[in-house]
């Protein structure tokens, strides 16, 4: 009976030490998560700061001076000028544990703003050699405003997590010109990870057609491989009144672009995998009636695994060298030209392990399994080197629908301010789960 007595005992003790830390858990959520909710304001306020003023890949000083100081205020250990424009910050936690890497990117793109807010851009900059508006025309600028709050919600809760937390605000992941380098592959190769060593990597993108108080992600191969392409096609010049006198690469690169879309439809098996090959730009010729020298296409490729990125490679400039030659032209193919992204690849158990968090922090009906996006990102590069997830956050403002949404890269592309909360929630909540999810 006295050991029936002492083993009710014990259970009872065992029942109340997991409720007890079940409530500690619980609680830590609560007091993030109020944290969190209490600078929404100055979250905005960055960003609308930030959206008002953007800058073009490799030229985000003001915005590193910004976020260098925030950083610095909450006694990080910050560091400037990594892959040019650079910001790292360094928190350490309520104890020892690993170290979790977060990322935000920093540019904005060449675009004329069109939206009607307040803060909306009216910057003027040169790009390519000619003068362009400038816009966070992709959320960027949220991004950096989220992570920001972030870094102050765990600076001021450390007794709340564990390990290491490093700050990772890079510029130029929209990709620089030909003749520069920049973004994600250059901070990897500048030592981003390391120092201390990085043992895994989150990183989130806002998003203009999921609704607000979503989260979208997906495992494995998530945004694709892309890789851009710069086709010359030299023929021979001639009166436009005589065209059998030339060699006309105009007619050769319309023959080009058509044979190209057979690649998907006839190389590609799209049951498994989705593939894009895309001509944007045809630049050649200046008058009515002169057929040209030369025409320059320009377009992009998009996979979803090496296998496929490197037979879209052969197939275009298989079918563009031997299109010209049967032509009489030539054809030179330069791929990729200036950008080339790794798939965005979400390791699957990394994934599995840390869904719970983002189901808790959102909801689970609001975090939501997409299929695979055919946008890239240089966040790849990190999973190159670690294990990282890269997921979604809904942008789009309540009742929206997502086919009339202004989408990345225009002029109208909008943001719900609304949904940035749930962002700094969610870093947060896979700060403090990292450690012990899985285990």
């Amino acid at each position: 009976m006295l050991r029936m007595y002492k083993t009710l005992f014990c259970f009872l003790i065992l029942i109340n030490l997991t409720c007890l830390l079940s409530a500690q858990t619980k609680n830590k959520y609560a007091i993030l998560d109020a944290s969190a909710d209490k600078i929404n304001e100055k979250l905005i306020g960055w960003r609308r700061d930030f959206h008002e003023h953007p800058e073009l890949g490799n030229h985000e000083t003001r915005t590193a001076e910004i976020i260098a100081k925030h950083l610095r205020s909450l006694g990080m250990d910050v560091k400037t000028g990594i892959a040019v424009t650079g910001v790292v910050g360094i928190l350490q936690g309520g104890g020892p544990g690993p170290v979790i890497a977060l990322r935000a990117d920093m540019d904005g793109l060449p675009v004329i703003e069109r939206t009607p807010v307040a803060f909306a851009s009216k910057v003027k900059t040169i790009y390519n050699g000619q003068e362009v508006g400038t816009m966070h025309a992709c959320g960027h600028d949220s991004h950096m405003a989220i992570l920001m709050a972030v870094a102050e919600v765990l600076s001021a809760n450390k007794s709340q997590w564990k390990g290491t937390v490093k700050f990772i605000f890079q510029p130029a992941e929209e990709g620089v010109p030909a003749d520069e380098t920049g973004g994600a592959e250059r901070m990897v190769k500048e030592g981003v990870l390391e120092n201390p060593k990085v043992e895994v990597i989150f990183g989130l993108h806002i998003n203009s057609q999921t609704e607000v108080g979503k989260i979208t992600y997906r495992p494995g191969g998530t945004m694709a491989a892309v890789n851009d392409v710069k086709i010359i096609i030299k023929g021979r010049s001639a009166h436009g009144a005589y065209p059998w006198s030339s060699v006309d690469p105009i007619v050769v690169s319309a023959e080009i672009i058509n044979n190209l879309q057979t690649i998907v439809s006839r190389n590609l098996n799209i049951t498994q995998n989705p593939a894009v090959v895309s001509i944007c730009s045809i630049q050649g010729g200046n008058r009515s009636n002169i057929i040209p020298e030369k025409v320059e296409l320009w377009g992009t490729l998009r996979s979803f695994s090496s296998s496929d990125e490197k037979m879209l490679a052969e197939r275009v400039r298989q079918i563009a060298t031997l299109t010209a030659e049967s032509a009489g032209a030539t054809a030179e193919v330069t791929t990729p030209y200036s950008i080339h992204y790794p798939v965005t690849y979400n390791d699957p158990k990394l994934v599995a392990r840390m869904l719970p968090s983002l189901e808790r922090t959102a909801g689970d009906t609001n975090v939501v399994l997409k299929p695979p996006v055919t946008g890239g990102e240089d966040f790849s590069f990190y999973q190159q080197k670690v294990p990282g997830m890269f997921f979604f956050l809904g942008g789009m403002p309540k009742g929206g629908d997502p086919i009339t949404a202004p989408s990345h890269h225009t002029p109208d592309f909008f943001i719900d301010e609304s949904g940035f909360v749930l962002g700094v929630k969610a870093f947060c909540h896979l700060v403090v789960d990292y450690p012990t999810a899985g285990k």
